[in-house]
């Protein structure tokens, strides 16, 4: 009966993508899929209600910190912040090497700012109209972008999902990060590799006079200068002072408000319905590179969440889940712990849409697989925390993906994320063997 469940909530999220209908269309016939699975196995409509409240209350803070992204990539653009950033770097940095400046430049500040959201809202946004600036496709850049917006959600010190992760394990999230950084060796160099090919193998040579072109024209938007970088050194600095990363935001939206006011002096009747509705370039010609933002456009992102957030209490309450374990056990004996792991974290991302269930549902269904703690908090590392960022309507996607206003197939181009599953697979496969071999003798 579970496995029929959860087959048809696959069912109807394949069939939003192959119609091409929302994704939340699925993810509500899944709400009221998992609501009448848990009343016909008796747990009553009020238990359930409560159960789905519960899961939802649970990533609040998710909610605070996309309405924050909202009002961040609409003031950074109001302030002149993503402007300035563009105007002064795209002079200093070649078409050439604009790929992997996306990705490297994303890794940095993933690693300052511990959080994949904050890394897209900020330098993300900023990289992405260098990259639309330079010719570089859409696609392209919005791969490089996540790839390194995960580099530091990953394992950095304050990122919130490293914590999630250590506390689920029990495991200290230093250690974590030691080895964290020691698996993503080779998979980060041969992502710096294909993204410095790929920036060669796609330029043109035609991207000089554009760039000079639209450099104008950001100068006759804005006033540019040291203050509308304000906002940015703020977020920086506090970033490196391990200030947590909500409040760092608040400040550096709080900053990009003045500066809208008092230097680009826009009228606060313009600037209050740019923050619901996104900043809107007064330029025609800028339109595509620098419009976008706002709480409108975290809408979609923040309805997902909650409905699959939802499942989570409501997967608690009934067990549905549970009677995958010995599946997965079986699975794990005839390939590997991280095989089966990686396996698992592929539908828990499908099916949680969101990173922190899935973690959650990946330690629930794999810690017996993997008697290492250690060991195993290195491999949800390896497969949840990166594969949800390639699940396109998984949240850890989603919110990217919105926000640089890229397409979905941008996971495609997203090398690091698939790289490191794929060499830890390697690597564990054959210690896993050498393993099994000692055991026999």
């Amino acid at each position: 009966m579970e496995t029929l469940v959860i087959f048809i909530f696959i069912l109807f999220l394949v069939g939003c993508l192959v119609t091409g209908l929302p994704v939340l269309v699925a993810l509500t016939a899944g709400f009221l899929l998992f609501f009448g699975y848990g009343i016909f196995t008796g747990h009553g409509p009020a238990r359930m209600a409560k159960a789905a409240l519960s899961g939802v209350y649970k990533i609040r803070t998710i909610l605070q910190i996309f309405a924050l992204i909202g009002l961040l990539t609409a003031l950074w653009r109001e302030a002149g912040t993503i402007p300035a950033i563009t105007y002064y770097a795209s002079s200093v940095v070649r078409p050439g090497i604009m790929v992997l400046t996306c990705f490297l430049l994303n890794c940095l500040i993933s690693f300052l700012t511990g959080s994949s959201f904050a890394s897209t809202a900020t330098m993300g946004v900023i990289t992405m109209s260098m990259a639309r600036i330079a010719g570089v496709p859409a696609v392209v850049a919005s791969g490089a972008i996540l790839s390194g917006v995960y580099f530091g959600d990953r394992c950095s010190p304050v990122s919130t999902s490293a914590l999630l992760i250590a506390t689920v394990t029990k495991t200290n999230i230093f250690d974590n990060i030691r080895e964290c950084l020691k698996t993503a060796v080779v998979p980060f160099a041969v992502s710096c590799v294909i993204y410095g090919v790929l920036g060669i193998v796609i330029h043109t040579g035609a991207g000089s006079a554009a760039d000079l072109a639209v450099r104008e024209l950001f100068a006759k938007e804005f006033r540019l200068g040291f203050v509308p970088l304000l906002p940015a050194v703020l977020i920086l600095v506090l970033a490196a002072l391990r200030i947590r990363v909500i409040l760092a935001m608040s400040v550096s939206i709080i900053s990009a408000f003045i500066v809208s006011i008092l230097y680009q002096h826009a009228p606060l009747w313009q600037v209050i319905p740019d923050l619901l509705s996104g900043y809107h370039a007064r330029l025609p010609e800028l339109s595509g590179l620098i419009s976008g933002g706002g709480l409108k456009s975290m809408l979609s992102p923040a309805m997902t969440v909650c409905l699959s957030s939802s499942y989570a209490g409501m997967f608690e309450e009934t067990g549905l889940l549970q009677g995958l374990k010995g599946r997965i056990r079986a699975l794990a004996d005839r390939t590997s712990p991280f095989a089966a792991t990686l396996l698992t974290s592929v539908v828990s991302c499908a099916i949680a849409c969101n990173q922190t269930l899935a973690v959650i549902l990946t330690e629930q269904l794999c810690h017996e697989l993997q008697p290492d703690r250690q060991v195993f908090a290195i491999d949800i590392e390896n497969s949840t925390a990166v594969i949800a960022a390639l699940i396109p309507w998984n949240i850890a996607c989603a919110v990217p993906l919105a926000a640089l206003g890229a397409p979905p197939s941008a996971v495609l181009l997203a090398c690091y994320l698939y790289f490191l599953p794929c060499w830890r697979l390697i690597t564990e496969r054959q210690r896993y063997r050498q393993y099994k071999s000692a055991a026999y003798k």
